[in-house]
């Protein structure tokens, strides 16, 4: 990416999304922060985006991030990439529109959700599976449950992006299955059926399932070696990524 140095209006909207972002979840709160400021006009459209070593800086992250950021936000039709002495990353002129969600099971019209239907989904998900983390890792596990465990991590793991809703979904509700409430699981698979209508309507963007399969590891590596709390605080997380992601995208 080249690292052209757009400028910032300065103003408190600038300033409150060109702030440091949580280190737990720097890919997901970058991109996140950057699609805000091009939705808002932050950074309008045709205009530059600060270069790549600022925007490190505001945000308290890697270049490496920064660049990351960037590349799935062009991969996504929102930014563009100029070469020469005038070059750097540019807002496209005509952004997508906010991605349509239409036809999810459990809202009550096709339209798509609101941002309050949003936020219960994602507020229910962070309920049930933050305490199925928890309570998950406070079991006692045969060698059976482990073993089931960590296969559906290797699986998720190694899946293709065709693949990778599939398999993420599976793993999250086995750690359910873990938790021995058996009317828990319908919970986590209606609850994850709306997440993942959510979730098909955005980029799946390589970066954050790489992050995810490293926070995923951390969540079960928590379970097996029964650290409630480090369990618990992991899918917190966890969550918390792709909930930044989906209020970037569709709030």
């Amino acid at each position: 990416m080249s690292d052209g140095g757009g400028l910032l209006r300065a103003d408190v909207a600038g300033d409150a999304l060109f702030r440091p972002v949580r280190a737990g979840n720097a890919f997901e709160e970058t991109v996140s922060r950057l699609l805000q400021a091009i939705r808002l006009g932050i950074v309008p459209p045709g205009e530059a985006l600060p270069s790549e070593r600022d925007l490190a800086t505001r945000f308290s992250v890697s270049r490496d991030t920064v660049r990351d950021a960037i590349r799935s936000l062009s991969d996504a039709g929102f930014l563009v990439s100029r070469r020469g002495r005038y070059g750097g990353t540019f807002v496209v002129d005509a952004p997508p529109p906010r991605v349509a969600v239409s036809g999810i099971d459990g809202f009550a019209t096709s339209a798509p959700p609101t941002a309050e239907e949003i936020e219960d989904v994602l507020a229910l998900r962070d309920i049930l599976e933050v305490g199925a983390a928890r309570s998950a890792a406070t079991r006692s596990l045969t060698a059976g449950d482990r073993e089931l465990l960590w296969t559906r991590l290797r699986e998720t793991a190694a899946a293709t992006i065709a693949d990778y809703r599939r398999l993420d979904s599976r793993l999250h509700l086995t750690i359910g299955e873990l938790v021995g409430a058996p009317s828990l699981v319908p919970l986590l698979a209606e609850n994850r059926m709306l997440v993942n209508g959510l979730l098909d309507d955005i980029p799946l963007l390589q970066p954050n399932i790489e992050h995810s399969n490293q926070q995923h590891e951390a969540i079960v590596i928590a379970i097996l070696t029964g650290d409630a709390e480090r369990a618990a605080s992991a899918m917190q997380e966890h969550l918390e990524g792709s909930a930044a992601l989906l209020r970037a995208f569709l709030a």
